[in-house]
């Protein structure tokens, strides 16, 4: 992909993006249930796991409750005649309960970790194909930073919540529902009083729950930004430390890092909030059950057994909504990442590839532009142009910063779409033409170089793998980078990763031209493919190129144009648009913008 000069337009949009937020939780916790129930099979049997378990541990309370009223009976009259053969029997039981309920509750969180890490997984492998069906225009409008952060860090915090939060909260929404049938059961009053309190601290968690939102949407965004700040200057470094601007960078970095802080502590507060609020509901419940209790068992109407159970149900009710309201907040943490990480997957992506493609069996190279007009946004960058290249013509485009260079070679390599117009390829329309087609006929060099981690010839052979070792070697001698890779440690097999300081920012670049030399297109884009090589090994370059470019449509976009007086035809761009092609002497003849910008340099580089 080109990087592009922004427009006014494009910086616009660029702040229209980083304002808006979706803030659509309905929305969002309808397509996780949708998602939820591509493993119905599953959940299902989470449930029923979740119900045979709770099913054990609501039963072991009244069996409690038998053990305490044989143990009381025997001694009340003061005899001790305790029928230890029932308690045997009972502590049996309860031991047999106890056992079951932890299989079950075995059993499910297991089956819900494959639930949460098969989601995640789906969901990353969305993830990475979307970012490779969106447009180039996402990547332009959006920091690096922001996107690795809802990939990794929202993802994460989603898997974390799926895995242990969310089985946590259905096993409490359902230990709170059987322990208050049970309650009434025993007793409808102390229900009433008790179930009172527990709907005082259900109503404050949703208040609040409500309101937290927000704040866990704040911090995720934050982080994202942060996150992008942070990959900004670690790549930076250099320039930072040139212009001694690491004082304006702490800063920067310090803002938001506070302002992370600040949106984390707001976040955090209230997930711990909640916590003692409802504690403080509980002990009130106790207090007034306690009191009440009492009371009954004096008067017979109920048994010391049957207020022990009552008081285990009330544990069983109270600590599962203390646990709920704080993994419903967890929850409004993972529904913000999720959210986030939604609106990529929302992203418009580029046009279908038509269903009735054409190829190009044995492509020449004949390039034609008819009536092509471009914009970012409303307004068109690009107003109107007709251009007709031929096969093997060395075309050179040159004008200042921002003239719309680097966007006609998007343009012609489809990673933008056309507002209108056609660009045709051996007279066929490159919107009939499968992307991958498409680009599989152009190599390309850029100004921005890219290798990644790996050995160099891995790096050169990326644009064709079943390059032979010996072809591999050939693109890199008519590179001239043969000489210096066989002086690294390895050779050809010494492996380039950001900690190998062994290979200058030229030789670097010298091996992206070797990539695209063993691609053997019949048409090359070189973007200022020499800028990072010093004047010596430039024109050694030059004539590799030459003899490279032969018989191949090439595109050179230059600054220096001394590095292009040979080209067939020179296109001189400004604000969009063509506004002077010839040959250099007819440029030079014109008298125009070309004519001023080759003088200037011209002049500069004697006064040097």
């Amino acid at each position: 992909m080109l990087n592009e000069e922004k427009s006014t337009d494009s910086l616009a949009f660029d702040t229209e993006m980083s304002v808006e937020k979706a803030k659509d939780t309905k929305n969002t916790l309808k397509r996780l249930i949708k998602l939820l129930f591509n493993q119905k099979e599953k959940i299902i049997i989470v449930l029923l796991f979740a119900v045979v378990s709770l099913g054990f541990t609501m039963t072991a309370p009244l069996i409690f409750s038998k053990a305490i009223n044989v143990i009381y009976e025997g001694i009340k009259t003061g005899t001790f005649n305790i029928n230890f053969g029932v308690i045997k029997e009972l502590s049996i039981m309860l031991t047999a309960i106890y056992m079951m309920s932890s299989l079950s509750n075995f059993i499910q969180q297991h089956v819900m970790a494959t639930v949460a890490q098969t989601l995640v997984l789906d969901l990353r492998k969305n993830l990475s194909e979307k970012l490779s069906r969106i447009p180039l225009k996402y990547y332009d409008t959006h920091k690096k930073g922001e996107i690795l952060s809802r990939i990794s860090n929202d993802l994460e915090k989603v898997s974390d919540t799926l895995q242990s939060g969310m089985m946590q909260f259905i096993t409490a929404v359902l230990t709170i529902i059987g322990s208050i049938l049970l309650m009434f059961s025993i007793n409808w009053i102390l229900t009433l009083i008790a179930f009172s309190t527990i709907i005082l601290g259900v109503a404050a968690t949703s208040i609040i729950g409500k309101r937290s939102i927000k704040y866990f949407a704040n911090r995720q965004e934050t982080l994202g930004k942060f996150n992008g700040q942070i990959e900004e200057y670690f790549t930076g470094q250099m320039i930072i430390k040139t212009f001694n601007m690491e004082d304006e960078a702490i800063k920067t970095v310090e803002a938001s890092n506070n302002k992370l802080y600040s949106d984390e502590k707001k976040a955090q507060f209230i997930t711990f909030a909640i916590n003692p609020l409802i504690r403080l509901m509980n002990q009130i419940g106790y207090v007034l059950v306690a009191a009440l209790g009492a009371v009954f068992v004096i008067q017979g109407r109920l048994s010391i057994g049957l207020i022990q159970a009552f008081f285990q149900y009330v544990d069983q009710a109270s600590e599962p909504l203390t646990e709920a309201a704080y993994i419903l907040n967890s929850l409004q943490a993972a529904i913000a990442s999720l959210e986030r990480v939604f609106e990529i997957l929302d992203e418009e992506e580029e046009t279908k590839d038509a269903s009735n493609y054409e190829s190009i069996s044995a492509p020449k190279g004949n390039i034609n532009f008819e009536g092509v007009k471009f914009g970012y946004g409303k307004e068109l960058i690009i107003t109107g142009i007709d251009l007709e290249v031929k096969a093997g013509e060395k075309v050179a485009i040159v004008g200042p910063t921002g003239a719309g260079k680097t966007t006609l070679i998007n343009l012609l390599m489809r990673f933008y779409e056309l507002n209108s117009g056609k660009i045709k390829i051996d007279g066929i329309d490159i919107t009939k033409l499968k992307r991958g087609h498409l680009r599989s006929l152009f190599g390309m060099v850029l100004q921005d170089f890219w290798l990644f981690d790996g050995s160099v010839k891995d790096n050169i052979a990326y644009s064709r793998e079943a390059a032979t070792t010996s072809e591999v070697q050939k693109a890199a001698k008519l590179a001239r980078a043969d000489y210096f890779i066989r002086t690294l440690p390895h050779g050809y097999d010494t492996v380039i990763n950001a900690e190998n300081s062994s290979i200058s920012e030229g030789q670097k670049q010298l091996l992206c031209i070797a990539r695209a030399i063993l691609a053997n297109t019949c048409i090359l884009i070189l973007d200022e493919a020499t800028s990072s090589v010093d004047t010596r090994t430039e024109l050694e370059i030059q004539n590799a190129m030459d003899n490279l470019m032969k018989g191949k449509t090439s595109f050179i976009i230059a600054h220096r144009l001394s590095t292009i007086k040979n080209a067939d035809k020179i296109l001189v761009m400004d604000k969009g648009n063509i506004v002077e092609q010839g040959s250099h002497d007819e440029l030079l003849a014109k008298s125009g913008l070309y004519s001023d910008i080759y003088n200037s340099q011209f002049k500069n580089s004697v006064k040097q």
